[in-house]
């Protein structure tokens, strides 16, 4: 092969650099992995830990079990031991592992014993091996130990070596996650000397240990279950390495396991056994159920099958759900699409033999499979059959009024044929019973189809079939047409009341489907968070009925933003849990892994760009069934769009505002670059010439370069001072006074102010004999009147500028009038924005925009409306008009003057 082919095809597995990518920035568990107490776990630990101390490394002691051992308990000295939380735990005070201290201390590597502890009620985690999770994804180091037969694969093996249920487990992965396993190793003839010799447990619980667990046939079956665990993490970890070093070489056989789960208590058994199976392999494992689309399996079988689920998710598995009629078919058609090589199943010892006509699903999936291998798992533990039942097995529930509809309509029939049979003797006279079973089956179901078969039989027989009165059968013949009758029943029956749970679960769905279907045309319809929101909180409780919350993110920290009923609130333990939910992207909460004490579970809301929220509901002791899962699941999935297409919709509003905000600082630049350029380029060019030729001028030149750089300094003073003052009124710093202003002396000022400016404009004054005083701000109402004037000068053509002051009612109204082009009708909502210019005849604009924005600002800012009419006369021109209310002096707040 050339070199630059094998450097193609040699490539690493893009998985396992990823993989090997996490690792790098998490810390590495190392794992002492024994076959039972006493083979010196702890004692390795703490060798070890001595050693690295010595080394310099910050190494530490969150917590050790040396159970009265001495020499386990003599190699702590030296060694940094964190305190131990306490906690009060009925009447006693225990200590606990303090994982808050843990992450406080944050050292290189912590030493945590017992892996498999379970925590006290008021703990973070209800496990230890999940505080060690943390501390890992903290960036820690950490040793732990645990027993081969704490794993929960190996459960059920474990009771059939040992005879001793073991309660506390963890997770296979735990294991599979280690970064290094250390098998602790011990004859078990030496570990049996040691136990007596008291070095395992305390004298009075050597004994009953040695008689009930630490025999030598079950240590021998423990010690070659964790020889075998720990070959196979080791075959796992070089594969991990010629991954990710692209090393040609053998591979593991690719086999795919589907794992066949229901309701029944076989299929922990399966899962377990279907666990060790894909352990001993190296293979990837499916667990799936199957249910029929009318199935109306009872709520403990649904509770069972859930912790069953949760069980394989927890040994690693990959769990789907499938509704289907045809269990063979669907399970073989999801085999062929994972390419499934093997079907892991459970059989059972049926109590009576099969029709010839029906199969069991394990057979018929060996009869249809093809080139697939299947593995039946049977109990061995499972009871024999027995002929005769001890106990009665209760009634379902609503049987009573099953029976009773049942026997008022066989009553029925038999009476309307009794009435029948006066009139007219009929032969068929059966067929009212059967249409009374079928009444039956639609009302109540299969159970009163079933006794409204035997009741009719029964009645059949006593009142119509000779001898009469009797339930004995006088011809053979009819003893046939009567077995023949109750089949027929007990099989229209059923099919009767199989319609009519099919059509209840039909309804519910498509009530279910119509509930999320208005759902989802309520959040297309809203773009504003917080209607989503609502809407989101009150279909998640009227689905679930169970107080529910919404929470969002605000400020870096996770906070309620909307809950129903309202008035639900979080305690300090539920907002820990939502912030876990939110930072984790995993569930925590009642009935999780994590803060189980909170009575709330919160599950992430996942959308396309990460998580955008956290909902919580009122956990009870009822868990969700299925039909509530999905539910929830889909409301969720939906509501995180739903939050996720409003927050970007904001964004782009954010996004339209910064860009007209840019649009409008672009436009400030240009109107700042153009309107001091034009002035300093005056400026420069009068003192230039003024230094180069000085008194070789004439002095008339002279004096028109200074008057030139009067005026153009002038110019930039109110330019400036429009900038300030465009400033002030966005800002909204303005602060009028309220003084007595008197507006014939204010536009007495403005005009000869103007008439100095702008030499040779005509300026008309009209201003009432009686015109009051008003409350204000007479410098800015002065820098007012002087920017209408300057505009109006800008703009007014040729023609005289008129001022006008007059009173009408309770108002002060000012105006200035021009006779010049006037405004276009389109311009007028616009001539007091920013930066809004009106161009000349030529096509140039003059001024910078902003003396009619200023305006206006400073009217408002003394209590005043400012508006601009045009034409104002003859058709042309523009007035624009100031009212100010008329202040009384009887009221007028002394205080302010």
């Amino acid at each position: 092969m050339p070199e630059n082919d094998r450097d193609q095809t040699s490539r690493p597995d893009p998985d396992a650099l990823l993989a090997l990518a996490k690792q790098d920035r998490r810390g590495k568990l190392t794992l002492f992995l024994g076959a039972a107490p006493g083979v010196g776990k702890t004692y390795a630990m703490l060798m070890r830990a001595r050693r690295l101390k010595e080394e310099g490394v910050d190494i530490v002691v969150g917590l050790v079990e040396t159970h009265g051992r001495g020499e386990t308990a003599a190699l702590l000295e030296g060694l940094e031991v964190l305190p131990l939380r306490h906690v009060e735990h009925s009447g006693r005070t225990l200590q606990e592992f303090d994982i808050d201290a843990a992450l406080a201390r944050c050292p290189q590597v912590i030493v945590v014993d017992e892996l498999a502890h379970t925590n006290l009620g008021d703990s973070r985690h209800p496990k230890r091996y999940q505080d060690i999770e943390e501390l890992v994804d903290a960036g820690i180091d950490v040793w732990t130990a645990v027993n081969i037969q704490h794993l929960e694969s190996l459960a059920d093996v474990v009771a059939q070596i040992a005879g001793v249920a073991v309660r506390e487990r963890i997770p296979d992965t735990v294991l599979k996650r280690a970064d290094e396993v250390l098998l602790v190793d011990l004859p078990p003839a030496e570990l049996i000397e040691r136990l007596k010799e008291g070095k395992v447990y305390l004298p009075e619980n050597a004994s009953r240990a040695a008689e009930r667990f630490f025999r030598l046939g079950n240590l021998t079956a423990l010690r070659e279950l964790a020889l075998r665990r720990t070959a196979d993490r080791v075959d796992d970890q070089m594969v991990d390495y010629l991954r990710q070093n692209a090393i040609e070489g053998s591979w593991a056989a690719g086999e795919r396991l589907l794992v066949c789960i229901g309701p029944d208590l076989l299929s922990e058994k399966v899962v377990r056994t279907a666990s060790r199976l894909a352990s001993g392999l190296n293979a990837d494992w499916i667990v799936v159920s199957v249910a029929r689309a009318d199935g109306d399996a009872s709520t403990a079988a649904m509770r069972r099958l859930d912790a069953t689920i949760r069980l394989a998710e927890q040994l690693g598995a990959e769990t789907r759900r499938i509704v289907g009629s045809d269990f063979v078919e669907e399970i073989l058609k999801l085999a062929r699409r994972e390419h499934a090589t093997q079907i892991v199943i459970g059989a059972k010892r049926h109590r009576f033999p099969l029709l010839p006509f029906r199969r069991s699903l394990p057979d018929a999936l060996v009869a249809r499979a093809s080139g697939i291998g299947i593995h039946l798992i049977t109990d061995r533990n499972e009871p024999a059959p027995k002929p005769k039942r001890k106990h009665k097995r209760a009634l379902p529930e609503g049987s009573g009024r099953a029976l009773a509809i049942a026997a008022s309509s066989a009553a029925t029939a038999t009476a309307l044929g009794i009435l029948i049979e006066r009139f007219i003797v009929l032969q068929n006279i059966s067929l009212l019973y059967l249409l009374a079973v079928l009444a039956s089956a639609a009302y109540a179901g299969y159970v009163a189809a079933i006794a409204a078969a035997l009741i009719s039989v029964l009645a059949y027989n006593f009142f119509f079939i000779e001898p009469v009165g009797t339930v004995t059968v006088a011809e053979p013949h009819e003893v046939f047409a009567l077995f023949t009758f109750l089949a027929a029943a007990i099989l229209a029956g059923g099919l009767a009341s199989r319609v009519r749970e099919q059509a209840k679960t039909a309804s519910r769905r498509a009530a279910a489907t119509q509930a999320l279907y208005d759902f989802s045309r309520k959040l297309s319809g809203t773009a504003n968070a917080e209607d989503v929101l609502w809407a989101a909180v009150t279909q998640i409780q009227a689905t679930l009925r169970r107080n529910a919350v919404l929470l969002l993110p605000a400020g870096g920290e996770i906070e309620p933003a909307a809950a129903w009923p309202p008035d639900t609130e979080l305690g300090v333990s539920d907002m820990t849990a939502a912030r876990w939910t939110f930072e984790r992207n995993e569930a925590a909460g009642n009935a999780t892994g994590t803060l189980p004490n909170s009575p709330f579970q919160f599950r992430p809301l996942r959308s396309p760009h990460g998580i955008v929220g956290v909902c919580g509901f009122l956990q009870d002791d009822k868990p969700l069934d299925i039909s509530e899962e999905r539910a929830l699941a889909a409301i969720l999935d939906q509501t995180a769009v739903a939050v996720d297409r409003a927050r970007l919709s904001r964004e782009s509003l954010d996004q339209a505002a910064r860009l007209e905000g840019e649009k409008f600082r672009q436009a400030l630049l240009s109107s700042i670059s153009h309107d001091l350029r034009t002035p300093l380029a005056t400026i420069t060019g009068a003192v230039t010439s003024l230094r180069q030729l000085g008194e070789r001028m004439p002095p008339e030149s002279r004096d028109d370069l200074l008057k030139s750089i009067e005026e153009e300094s002038g110019r930039l003073t109110r330019f400036v001072a429009n900038l300030l003052d465009m400033t002030r009124v966005e800002a909204g710093t303005i602060n009028a006074r309220r003084d007595w202003v008197d507006v014939a002396d204010v536009v007495h000022s403005a005009v000869e102010r103007a008439r100095t400016y702008f030499t040779g404009r005509v300026f008309e004054t009209s201003i009432a004999a009686d015109l009051p005083l008003i409350r204000g701000d007479s410098v800015l109402l002065g820098q007012v009147l002087f920017n209408l004037l300057d505009n109006a000068n800008r703009f007014g053509g040729d023609e005289a500028i008129s001022i006008y002051a007059r009173r009408e009612g309770d108002e002060l109204v000012l105006s200035v009038t021009d006779l010049g082009k006037g405004i276009a009708p389109d311009d007028l909502d616009h001539v007091f924005d920013k930066f809004f210019r009106k161009g000349k005849p030529d096509g140039r604009s003059l001024g910078t925009g902003l003396g009619l924005s200023i305006s206006k600002g400073f009217v408002e800012a003394m209590g005043g409306r400012i508006k601009a009419e045009s034409p104002a006369l003859k058709r042309r021109g523009t007035r624009i008009s100031m009212r100010f209310p008329v202040a009384r002096t009887g009221t007028a707040d002394k205080g302010q003057e």
